[in-house]
């Protein structure tokens, strides 16, 4: 984990993306269609822990890869939005890849 964080951020920003999809596209559906509210209750809580990590893990990144505070942003931006987090995946794996190597 901590050994690569930008690799680390990287795979928390792609499950907390994938909580959002399944918040919005799964569970409100089943809560509003089929009045289930636990589905937006236990869903939720996934993807706001997941959120959490995703900012801890930023943090993380920021200060081991020092990460520009322009990309930073983006990051955190594209983790609010749904299919967000397509938008700068690329990117973090190209920093992942960028710090492995030793380049900083």
């Amino acid at each position: 984990m901590l050994k690569n964080p930008v690799s680390f951020l990287r795979h928390v920003a792609i499950a907390e993306g994938i909580s959002l999809l399944a918040l919005f596209l799964i569970a409100m559906p089943i809560k509003y269609l089929g009045g289930v509210a636990t589905a937006v209750k236990y869903t939720g809580w996934v993807h706001g822990l997941l959120f959490l990590l995703l900012c801890v893990a930023l943090l993380l990144a920021i200060a081991a890869a020092r990460l520009s505070l322009k990309f930073s942003a983006l990051v955190f931006i594209a983790s609010l939005v749904p299919f967000g987090f397509l938008f700068v995946d690329r990117r973090l794996k190209e920093e992942a890849a960028r710090l492995e190597a030793g380049q900083e």
